[in-house]
């Protein structure tokens, strides 16, 4: 099963450099993950595509679908949770 962690961010966002560390955390811990950084500004289409109306946003998948989608700072824990439901 791949986990995929998307992490849904711009540049000139204030509460994605918040985020930025938590997510580099996780990366280190999470070897089995594959972590994408995606630049709104500069995908679009795949913020279309996912429906990101707000940065930043997690989204938590595997092959399944979509297990959980976070909008705004999301701590850790809560991540790590949706990481184990999806499968890792």
């Amino acid at each position: 099963m791949t986990v995929t962690l998307k992490d849904f961010h711009a540049d000139w966002c204030g509460p994605c450099k918040t985020q930025d560390p938590i997510i580099d955390d996780l990366e280190t811990e999470y070897e089995g993950v594959e972590f994408q950084k995606i630049d709104v500004d500069e995908n679009q289409d795949v913020a279309n595509e996912y429906q990101v109306r707000s940065i930043p946003t997690v989204v938590v998948e595997n092959d399944d679908g979509i297990v959980e989608r976070f909008i705004g700072v999301t701590q850790a824990d809560e991540i790590e949770t949706a990481l184990e439901k999806a499968g890792v």
